[in-house]
């Protein structure tokens, strides 16, 4: 690579191949979130790093090293460097542990502690950056300096992205959950913030159902331009991109204490992909990663694949590891389209032949492929229970649900060894009601957590409706503009709102007029 293109970030291309979708920049996929093709953005490249240079971050602190990695792919082009550096100290002080991540040893393997952010959960690490690179964006452009961020929740990335994006200027952050499939605490981390800008909503249906509306919001061009969407879901690349900082850190860490490690293996709780992809961009950029273990709970959609190559679409079961209760990971669409040779053509005929039938097989070479990178286990819900109880009582340390599901992988897979890497997605204090069927008495919950029963709640109600969503959004927002303007009177940024409306109208009205002298001129 030459020195010109060294000093140029990485750009990305949708994985659906449409070509207004492609070599765009980091700002642009970072805004924009989900493609307009309805792909996901990948990088058109993957920057190298050595074993020399891996070395040589070290003794860097979790943000000065994250700087390295993400600098990596936003070159000073994009995001002058002693701003990136801003961006990421800033997310990073929001962390409890001065590590950001700690990484402990535990029953003869190390555990990655992700869960020290503002909201016991790993998503912090990701979402606190995201939300200061929207509001840098925002306030150096993009947008004419607004965005509505419409995201769906399985549980915890609701509350991390409300806590990344409260109070941002310009950001409207509506969160899509299902009622009653998430936990007590995690409705009440995202409902008990006070902040204008939140916008909590309860919809009948599944996880999947949410994501679904989320989806159809981003394919509807007149909405999407008329609130200035944003996607805040795993499918951001931004996330992704966060995430695989905590791998470079866990491996420097395993290895300071086992020197003679030559590569690090990672088990990882999955549901929507995301986490686990981190790992493997991490791999592709030269990092020494052995196996990347896919640990699924009951809904093992993702195990089945790499099991037997099945990718094949099943209804929902509610477990205890509730983040994890998915039926289509929206962030394997990635990692199908390298595993289809960067070929965004056969990467949409398998889309498109599984959005159909809800089955994709693969078999042969690409099966073989992808086992070279992955492994997977499925644990149940009773023995999700046993790994909580064993660990307790053995090793006095409790896991959440989730991370339980990573640590019994590692036992099923045969790979407890010191340079084995459970993550920890989130605190035990989470899920009082699951842990506490295999540990009695529960540890006592953080501070930040008990004081959630004695705050007051805010949230809308929603049918299973794209329409009712969007018209709840576009309330929500008018709402807030109203509530800043001071009561009645219209402000500068409703009148904004209500002349992206009117252009949004005649966007759409002129689009149907094309449409329709079209037809008859074949006609």
């Amino acid at each position: 690579m030459s020195s010109s293109s060294e000093s140029k970030s990485v750009t990305y291309s949708s994985t659906r191949g449409c070509p207004s979708q492609h070599d765009l920049s980091f700002r642009e996929v970072v805004m924009r979130g989900l493609a307009h093709d309805r792909g996901l953005f990948v990088p058109n490249t993957f920057p190298s790093v050595t074993k020399e240079e891996v070395e040589s971050w070290r003794s860097l602190s979790y943000a000065d090293l994250a700087v390295e990695v993400i600098g990596k792919y936003v070159k000073e082009d994009e995001v002058p460097r002693e701003k990136l550096a801003d961006i990421v100290t800033r997310s990073c002080a929001a962390f409890r542990a001065i590590d950001v991540t700690p990484v402990v040893d535990v029953g003869g393997h190390m555990v990655l502690e992700l869960f020290h952010g503002p909201t016991f959960a790993f998503k912090d690490v990701a979402l606190q950056m995201l939300g200061n690179f929207f509001e840098y964006f925002l306030e150096t452009g993009s947008n004419d300096g607004r965005l509505t961020v419409l995201g769906a929740t399985s549980g915890d990335t609701g509350s991390a992205a409300i806590y990344g994006l409260r109070g941002k200027k310009g950001v409207d952050c509506v969160i899509l959950y299902p009622k009653g499939r998430v936990s007590e605490i995690q409705e009440r981390q995202m409902t008990t913030v006070p902040d204008a800008n939140i916008h909590c909503v309860s919809v009948e249906g599944t996880f999947d159902d949410c994501q679904d509306i989320v989806k159809a919001s981003f394919a509807d061009p007149a909405f999407r331009e008329k609130v200035k969407l944003g996607a805040v879901n795993s499918i951001n690349w931004c996330r992704v991109l966060a995430q695989t900082t905590y791998y470079f850190w866990s491996y420097l860490r395993v290895t300071d204490k086992h020197p003679t490690a030559e590569e690090v293996h990672f088990s990882v709780p999955t549901g929507n992909f995301g986490d686990v992809l981190a790992g493997y961009y991490a791999k592709r950029m030269g990092l020494p990663v052995g196996k990347l273990i896919v640990a699924t709970n009951e809904n093992d959609i993702l195990h089945r694949f790499f099991a037997k190559g099945e990718y094949h679409r099943r209804d929902i079961h509610a477990t205890m590891s509730p983040s994890m209760d998915i039926c289509v990971s929206s962030n394997f669409e990635r990692y199908l389209y390298h595993l289809a040779g960067d070929d965004p053509a056969t990467l949409a005929n398998w889309m498109k032949a599984f959005e159909s039938t809800g089955k994709l097989t693969i078999t042969g070479k690409k099966l073989e492929e992808a086992r070279k990178d992955f492994t997977s286990a499925r644990c149940d819900t009773s023995m999700t229970l046993e790994t909580i109880k064993e660990y307790s009582d053995k090793h006095k340390y409790v896991l959440c649900p989730h991370s339980a599901v990573g640590v019994s992988a590692i036992h099923q897979t045969q790979m407890v060894h010191p340079n084995t890497v459970c993550l920890a997605t989130a605190h035990e204090g989470k899920f009082p009601d699951a842990v506490k069927k295999a540990v009695d008495p529960l540890p006592e919950p953080p501070a930040e957590l008990k004081k959630l029963w004695t705050m007051e709640m805010r949230k809308s109600y929603c049918a299973n409706d794209v329409k009712k969503v969007q018209d709840l959004v576009e309330a929500k927002i008018e709402e807030r503009i109203r509530s800043e303007g001071g009561g009645g009177s219209e402000s500068d940024s409703a009148g904004q709102f209500k002349k992206a409306v009117v252009a949004a109208a005649i966007v759409g009205a002129v689009a149907v007029g094309v449409q329709t002298f079209v037809k008859a001129r074949r006609s």
